[in-house]
């Protein structure tokens, strides 16, 4: 990038999708000369750490956002349709990571890993389309498969996927928690996320209190990674489940390939940039040892009962990937932009 000092806005500084962007700028040097957090009244006056310095939440306003070169979207579905316009009409470049901005039908949907796996460069614009940071899940999905179309057509794949707590926010989080503890001292369960125990279980609904379904968070990872592939591979079969897990998606994925493959050389073809193979001696993907992690943890074994049948166990941090991807957006946007607002 050569334009140091872009200003920088994240609305829901205070989510943890928020912090995770804050946190990831200062680790890529992202050139900022200003940062600042935006959050709704509930965390207005909120201490954060942006790097090294300490900043407090402030308002979403029409001031607050003039002269910011990119501003983040952060925070909820609904908060993010309230408020982007009033961004655009400053003068911002939006990445969504809220997914709220998906039916605007200017919005592109991206997702920086595939798009290098497909050697497709997004061409620069001096006032880009929102970007909408493609569901991690669906990343996940669209990286393995693609490369595991290397050994060439996949006859039939289906995945499983589990989804942590953290999708819901700090929420989500704070209820199964929650949740737990009253489960062991014998207490009412709170339910105002899920509305449905998820501590201790794993569900293939949600209650009918509660807003995102499964289904629908399940119809935007399939609709994600038709978006991101763009057409170079055909749509797993899909199931969406809710585990007790706090962070990180964990991955089923069984697959049939057209002749058989040596499982060594199938591993080997799947590692590389953001994937990371786990061998029998190593530790096996988990919620645990992904946290924090920049790459996809993947271990793999043939099926027990079909010659030309694969499983792939995945494991991925859901907040540092959506973030990663939401940062790669905005570094390509820096790179063609002009400090300020576009004339």
């Amino acid at each position: 990038m050569n334009r140091p000092g872009m200003r920088v806005a994240i609305v829901g500084g205070a989510t943890l999708k928020g912090r995770e962007i804050a946190d990831l700028l200062a680790e890529r040097s992202f050139p900022t000369q200003d940062v600042r957090l935006l959050d709704d009244a509930e965390s207005l006056g909120q201490l954060e750490a942006v790097g090294d310095e300490m900043t407090f939440i402030q308002s979403v306003n029409r001031e607050q956002l003039e002269q910011v070169d990119i501003a983040f979207f952060a925070s909820g579905e609904q908060y993010t349709r309230r408020n982007w316009e009033m961004a655009r009409d400053a003068g911002c470049a939006i990445v969504d990571l809220s997914y709220g901005l998906e039916g605007v039908a200017a919005a592109v949907v991206r997702a920086s890993w595939v798009e290098h796996e497909l050697g497709e460069a997004p061409t620069p614009e001096l006032q880009p389309a929102p970007v909408v940071a493609a569901h991690p899940a669906a990343v996940v999905l669209a990286v393995l498969l693609l490369r595991a179309q290397g050994f060439g057509a996949l006859r039939s794949v289906a995945a499983t996927v589990i989804e942590p707590a953290s999708e819901h926010g700090r929420a989500g989080m704070d209820e199964l928690h929650e949740q737990t503890v009253n489960l062991l001292s014998f207490k009412e369960l709170p339910r105002q996320v899920f509305d449905q125990q998820v501590a201790f279980n794993v569900l293939a609904r949600y209650g009918d209190a509660s807003e995102p379904t499964l289904q629908s968070v399940e119809e935007r990872i399939a609709r994600h990674f038709r978006k991101i592939v763009s057409g170079r591979l055909a749509s797993p079969a899909l199931m969406l489940l809710q585990g007790p897990s706090f962070h990180g998606h964990v991955f089923a994925i069984y697959l049939e390939t057209e002749r058989p493959v040596a499982i060594e050389e199938f591993a080997l073809g799947l590692a590389g940039e953001h994937v990371q193979i786990t061998t029998e001696a190593g530790e096996f993907p988990n919620n645990v040892n992904a946290a924090g992690q920049n790459d996809i943890l993947v271990a793999v074994r043939p099926d027990a009962q079909r010659e030309n049948g694969v499983w792939i166990w995945a494991a991925a941090d859901n907040l540092r990937l959506i973030a990663l991807n939401a940062v790669d957006c905005a570094e390509n946007i820096a790179a063609a932009r002009p400090k300020g607002k576009v004339q």
